[in-house]
């Protein structure tokens, strides 16, 4: 008597799941329109190529030569270079042109570039270049290379190469590309690239406020410029008749982890937390009044400003402003302004012109003495012109973070319309 074994069948996929809307069809891509059609990257591209094989001998000035440092940082300006006659062999074989499509397909993998500026360059083995004839096309090839199906196309062909974090240059050719007609490529193409050209408006904009930001603060912290109904001399006095510096206390594993309490107790870490900016508000740890006279830990006032005082963290340069009473831990140090003396967003601004990192003991591990800091001398104006040059900096502040607020939304923004665009759930003809 024999017995058949039947194989279970595998769950059906959430796609299985879900009914093709009328008018669109099922593909290796998922669900796109019925008119479009799937192509390999190789069909489309004129060629695909990578860079050079070997590391060419690099010099302080000659012909840019991109790698995928270069790709992943968007920075085509810092770059190394090379000599001309090592160009002239390499393009014989890989030559950039306006036009191309960059894709990094070692170490980094699935991030493009489009070359859109007159290039005169030579590209490294980790980085693929791709030549199509139609720009249009090209345009909407580049969108599609940023959208996250395109990525995890890549990432699943990489992981048939033996060399983790790798594609070969055959499987880039592989991967599949939904394509539209010509015009609604050219239409995707357009708002897309609208999308970014308000992105890199907002980009500039906001270089340009914190440009003008560094100005003013030059200017109105040192009195060069004066704020209208303000004349007189400032006084010259060291930060120790502003106030006073006290470092933080130890904070043992037993008393940590609580998530409530009287005090914060803020690490250098807290200064990474979301909404810590420039206020120090979220903790990740708490303790109470008991416990903190258990611990003979030192409580710091609101608006205490607050920095790192040992380890590789002093040269991150971040100050911050305390929001409430609270504890610090012995890596961090607090200013204690003395009051009716300096206000503390004046004194704060203050801080972020002074370079720390530059005033650490010279030993193996970085710190800071605050009687050092304490010694240092500025040019202090009356209390009520503190106030109003600190107004004069926070309105310009609150003008770069909506500015960075609405660039963060237009971001998203684009990335819902690329989810949109490029799989043809919303059409533009």
């Amino acid at each position: 008597m024999s017995t058949t074994t039947t194989q279970p069948k595998s769950p059906p996929s959430a796609d299985d799941l879900t009914a093709v809307p009328r008018g669109y069809k099922r593909t290796e891509v998922g669900v796109i329109p019925e008119d479009w059609v799937v192509n390999k990257l190789n069909n489309l591209c004129f060629s695909i190529v990578d860079g050079t094989h070997y590391t060419p001998k690099y010099i302080n000035e000659g012909i840019p030569f991109f790698s995928v440092e270069n790709v992943t940082s968007d920075n085509f300006s810092n770059t190394k270079f090379i000599s001309q006659k090592d160009h002239d062999e390499l393009t014989k074989r890989c030559k950039p042109e306006k036009g191309d499509i960059l894709l990094t397909r070692i170490g980094s993998l699935g991030k493009t570039k489009l070359i859109d500026w007159d290039v005169n360059a030579s590209i490294y083995v980790s980085l693929a270049l791709m030549k199509l004839n139609n720009r249009v096309l090209t345009d909407f090839l580049y969108r599609y290379s940023e959208s996250s199906q395109f990525i995890a196309d890549v990432e699943k062909r990489s992981l048939l190469n033996a060399i983790p974090m790798k594609i070969n240059m055959g499987d880039i050719g592989d991967i599949p590309i939904p394509v539209p007609s010509f015009p609604e490529q050219r239409a995707i193409a357009t708002v897309l690239n609208d999308m970014d050209a308000l992105i890199t408006s907002l980009d500039n904009l906001i270089v340009k406020k914190r440009l003008i930001k560094q100005g003013a603060m030059q200017q109105l912290l040192t009195g060069k410029k004066r704020l209208p109904g303000f004349s007189g001399e400032w006084e010259v006095m060291s930060l120790n008749a502003l106030g006073k510096f006290r470092g933080g206390s130890g904070f043992p594993v037993k008393y940590q982890g609580e998530v409530e309490g009287d005090y914060p107790f803020f690490k250098v870490s807290d200064m990474n937390n979301e909404g810590n900016s420039l206020f120090m508000v979220n903790a990740n740890n708490w303790i109470t009044e008991g416990t903190r006279q258990a611990m003979n830990a030192t409580s710091f006032p609101q608006h205490t400003i607050v920095f790192a005082k040992i380890g590789a963290a002093i040269f991150l340069e971040r100050k911050r402003i305390l929001a409430q009473e609270s504890c610090l831990d012995n890596n961090m140090m607090g200013f204690i302004l003395y009051p009716g003396v300096a206000y503390y967003r004046f004194v704060h601004y203050l801080f972020k012109t002074m370079q720390l990192g530059k005033l650490t003991a010279t030993t193996a591990l970085p710190s800071l003495n605050g009687k050092e800091i304490a010694a240092l001398f500025y040019s202090i104006p009356p209390l009520p012109e503190q106030i109003v040059i600190a107004d004069v900096l926070s309105d310009i502040d609150n003008e770069i973070t909506a500015l960075e607020e609405k660039l963060t939304k237009t971001r998203q923004i684009k990335q819902g319309m690329m989810q949109e665009l490029l799989t043809g759930k919303t059409r533009l003809i």
